[in-house]
Formats: C-alpha cells, sequence, structure tokens
C-alpha cells in the first residue's frame, strides 16, 4: 500500500538538494554544539573575574553551585524546549516550528554575551536566564532536524544523512575550542599579565586577571548567534517534508508537487490511497495500539540515550578540571587570567580534533555498512572498557600524559563513533510519521536528564578533587556504558528499509518483536 511520493523519496538517486538539506540542517547542530560547549573554555575565567577572594592564595573559582547552574542550565533549557518542540513538530509541521529555533538561539546567543549586573550574582543571573532560552532553542532543533532529514533522505544511505547532520556537532565543538584559542591568544598579546604565583600577593587577583577579559567570555558567546543568522533563510526556503503533507495533512497532490519539485521528477498524487493509508495508522501516541508496536522502541531509545550523555557530558563539561591533571595545561597559580583559558581552550580543540571529530565521521561512512545496532553495541563497550583503565590506572596515568591523553581521545572517539551518533539516528527512523517528532523528543530529552547527571552529580567528583573522587568518576561512567550496552537490545536495526515499513504505517503490522538487528532487511523474528 505505499504511495508513489514515498516510493520517489525511498528510491531518489543522492543529489543536490539533499546535501543542501545536510548542510541546512547541519548548521544548526554546528550553533547548537558551539552554543552548548564554549561555555566550559570561559567558566574558570569567569571565576576569576567574578568570585576572587582577595585573601585566597589561589585564583577566584566558581563556587560549585553556580559552576553546576552555569554550565547545567541550558542543558535544563534543551530539555524543555526538545519536548515542546518536538510535539509541535508533529502538530503544526516540522517546517512551521523549524525557523523559531533559529530566532531564539541568535537573540539568546547575543543576549548571554550581554549578561548585565553591577555584582556577581547579578551577572550569573542574567546569564543563566539567556542560557536556559538558548538551550530552550537548541532543543527544539534535535528533533526537528532528525525528522526532517529522515523524511527527506532515501532509504540506502538515510543513515549517513542523519549521521552526516549530527556529525556537525563534532565540527561546532572544534570551533568553540578554535574560536576561544584565537581569541584569547590575541587578547593575550595585547593585555599580558604575570602569572598568580608572580603577582605581589596582596595584588596576585588584580594584577593576574586582566579586565579586558570581562569582553572576550562576551564575545565568545555571542559569535554563536553567526551560523544561525547565516542559516535561517535557507530554513525557511525549505518545503514542508512529502511524508508529513501527505500522512497527517492528508494531502498527497501538495506532497507529490513539493516533492516532485525537490527530486525533479513527476509524481502521481494517489489521493484515494491515502486514505486508506491513513486509516491503518490512526492510533495516538498514549494507546495499547502504540505500546504493543513501538513500546520497546521507544524504552530502548530512551534509555541508551539517557545512559549515554550521563557520559559524554560529563566527557564534555568536565575536561577543563581533568586537563591539569593530564599535563595539557598548567596549573591555575602558574598562569594569569587569559593563558588559562588559551591552554583550556587549546586542549579541548586538541582532543575534539583527533577524538571527538572523526568519530562522528567514521559513523557516517559505516553506518550504511555495519549498521545502526552494531556501531552501538560496538561504541558502548569500546567506552566503558577505556574508561574502566583509566579508573583503574589513574596513578599511573598521571605521571604519563601522552598514555591519558590517548585513552581519553579514545572514549571520545568511540563515544562518536558509536552512541551518541547512533541514538540520534534511530529515533528519527523507527516511529511513524505522526508521533515521530515527538518520541524522538522524548528520547533526546531523556539524554539531557542524563547530561544533567553528568554536570550535576558527576561533575561534584572531578571539580578541584583528588584521585580517589576522580577514579570513582571513572568506575561509574563504566558501569554507565555497560548498561547502554544491555539496553541496546531493546531497539532494531534499521539499515536499508524504508520508514513505513520500520514502523508498519505500510500495513506490514511491524512490531516491536520483531526485525532483528541483522546486517540486511530481511524479516526474522527475534
Amino acid at each position: 500500500m505505499a504511495l508513489a511520493v514515498l516510493n520517489a523519496l525511498d528510491s531518489a538517486r543522492t543529489q543536490w538538494y539533499h546535501v543542501t538539506a545536510i548542510v541546512i540542517a547541519g548548521m544548526g547542530f554546528f550553533t547548537d554544539a558551539y552554543d552548548l560547549f564554549c561555555i566550559s573554555t570561559v567558566s574558570k575565567l569567569l571565576g576569576r573575574l567574578y568570585y576572587f577572594n582577595p585573601d585566597s592564595k589561589v585564583p577566584g573559582k566558581l563556587p560549585k553551585h553556580v559552576n553546576n547552574i552555569v554550565i547545567g542550565v541550558a542543558l535544563v533549557g534543551t530539555l524543555s524546549g526538545q519536548l515542546v518542540f518536538g510535539w509541535l513538530g508533529d502538530k503544526l509541521g516540522r517546517k512551521k516550528v523549524y525557523g523559531v529555533t533559529l530566532i531564539m538561539m541568535v537573540i539568546c546567543a547575543i543576549c548571554s554575551g550581554l549578561s548585565f549586573g553591577s555584582s556577581a550574582p547579578a551577572v550569573m543571573t542574567t546569564l543563566c536566564f539567556f542560557r536556559f532560552w538558548l538551550g530552550f532553542g537548541i532543543g527544539g532543533d534535535y528533533p526537528l532536524s532528525a525528522t526532517i532529514m529522515s523524511e527527506y533522505a532515501n532509504k540506502m544511505t538515510r543513515g549517513a544523512f542523519i549521521a552526516a547532520v549530527f556529525a556537525m556537532q563534532g565540527v561546532g565543538i572544534i570551533f568553540a575550542g578554535l574560536v576561544s584559542m584565537v581569541l584569547s591568544r590575541i587578547f593575550l598579546s595585547y593585555y599580558p599579565a604575570p602569572a598568580f604565583q608572580d603577582s605581589p600577593t596582596d595584588y596576585s587577583h588584580v594584577l593576574s586577571t586582566q579586565p579586558q577579559a570581562d569582553y572576550l567570555w562576551r564575545i565568545v558567546l555571542m559569535i554563536g548567534a553567526l551560523p544561525a543568522i547565516v542559516t535561517y533563510y535557507w530554513r525557511m526556503k525549505m518545503p514542508e517534508t512529502g511524508r508529513y503533507t501527505a500522512l497527517i495533512e492528508g494531502n498527497a497532490k501538495q506532497a507529490a508537487a513539493d516533492m516532485g519539485k525537490v527530486l525533479d521528477i513527476e509524481i502521481q498524487a494517489e489521493q484515494d490511497k491515502l486514505a486508506q493509508f491513513k486509516a491503518a495508522n490512526e492510533y495516538p501516541l498514549l494507546s495499547m495500539e502504540f505500546y504493543r508496536r513501538h513500546g520497546r522502541h521507544l524504552i530502548g531509545t530512551t534509555t541508551t540515550w539517557f545512559l549515554l550523555d550521563i557520559a559524554f557530558y560529563s566527557q564534555n563539561l568536565t575536561q577543563k578540571d581533568i586537563f591539569p591533571v593530564m599535563g595539557l595545561t598548567q596549573k591555575d597559580v602558574e598562569v594569569n587570567a587569559l593563558q588559562e583559558m588559551f591552554e583550556t581552550s587549546r586542549a579541548m580543540f586538541v582532543i575534539a580534533f583527533f577524538g571527538t571529530f572523526p568519530g562522528y565521521w567514521f559513523t557516517v561512512f559505516f553506518i550504511e555498512k555495519l549498521g545502526r545496532f552494531k556501531i552501538q553495541l560496538m561504541g558502548f563497550f569500546m567506552m566503558s572498557f577505556f574508561m574502566l583503565i583509566i579508573g583503574i590506572k589513574y596513578d599511573y596515568l598521571t605521571t604519563n600524559k601522552y598514555m591519558f591523553a590517548t585513552l581519553y581521545g579514545l572514549t571520545f572517539f568511540f563515544a562518536n563513533f558509536g552512541p551518541n551518533s547512533t541514538t540520534f539516528v534511530l529515533p528519527a527512523e523507527l516511529f511513524p510519521t505522526r508521533v515521530r517528532s515527538t518520541c524522538h523528543a522524548l528520547s533526546a530529552a531523556a539524554g539531557k536528564a542524563g547530561a544533567m547527571v553528568g554536570a550535576f552529580g558527576v561533575q561534584n567528583y572531578t571539580t578541584g578533587k583528588g584521585t580517589k573522587d576522580i577514579q570513582k568518576a571513572m568506575f561509574f561512567l563504566a558501569f554507565t556504558n555497560m548498561l547502554g550496552f544491555c539496553f541496546t537490545f531493546l531497539v532494531t536495526e534499521t539499515k536499508g528499509r524504508s520508514l513505513e515499513e520500520i514502523s508498519g504505517e505500510d500495513g506490514g503490522g511491524e512490531t516491536t518483536g520483531t526485525q532483528m538487528t541483522g546486517t540486511n532487511s530481511s524479516s526474522v523474528t527475534r
């Protein structure tokens, strides 16, 4: 009972429009990653600027609760935005709400840099307020970009296309480190200052912290608005996805016309067949029919994303605290404020470039060969393995910084050539059109709940703590990754099949108990 417009999308050859869609959706993720991770490059600078104690023998630091809130508040906003925009994407259409997320990101990125106030609490409060709403806009991009790309792509390259959109997150993380590194180096060349320990005792906080640094962190945050501004016009030019227009709005003629222009072919409307198609798929999200068909899949996508993000965000948000142990940065008393930011950003850039970035693109190149299931299992297992080694051999690794950096980088590599990519891809493929955006949003929101566990929980074991506490954090993360490995068995392989075949919308009536995680598209009972 497949519609002509759906067959055309599934069998279309890869063409320029697919590349354009990847870039348009991917730039949103570039912006998302930059905005979420650049805060790690400036958080120590904020501590020196706003929370120094003249009587202290060490530079100023954000208090633990302030540090957790500044870093974690965007994650709270992201979780909220995912749920709201994911639901709106199914109710109003993908395109109608797609531009709103970018507008929010632009306004709030700029306002984050303009955080005002004459005291530390005032500046931190306004910063957190705008970063919450920045996260809210970022959250909307997750389900919408994934859903739009999955509904545009053909079935043979769909996984690679969705993964390529998500891979722009890796580019965003690199640029968060690169922009912070370059700007801090420029500021440092114009405004040199003595290291904290080399300054006179009574003036060490003042002399080692350049007042111009207050402009630097604001510029870094505001630059996050630029990619979103550039992308907005092209997002508004994209037509609604053919699957939403046909299956949800019930307008097969419009869907055929829109996708015919996009694919440069003539497509038959088949309005009469559409009525039969819709009648077979009227069940809502909160129904026993949905639970029977997709309940296990939804449990699988939410749990694996939750467990993955505990580890992934713990790694990214706490790496500034681990860099000194690895020997990638000097101790805080040995540098001035801008030098500390430069070294932190440089270390973040190096780890991202050699560890994080390649993993994303390995997934893009191998996802249609190995399949989502195998890559996710492999990634969870290898992350757990390397984190366990770091935990067990932590004392030894602190004296061998190259080995430490290599193992730490490999955890990032297998996170991205693994579950960080596949947990984004699978929810965009497993669920029916009418709830696809919502189910992806629920899965992504579960991930952000895991990220908050990392930001508010695991980070307590890495911020200014000793060896035993960091070892505990690594053991905990190794354990969560093994749980993710186990829960991966709740999802199914989607490689090489149409979205309607996977979800059972084509009348095949697929349930969560069918289609083994194999390497081909033949149906095998689990």
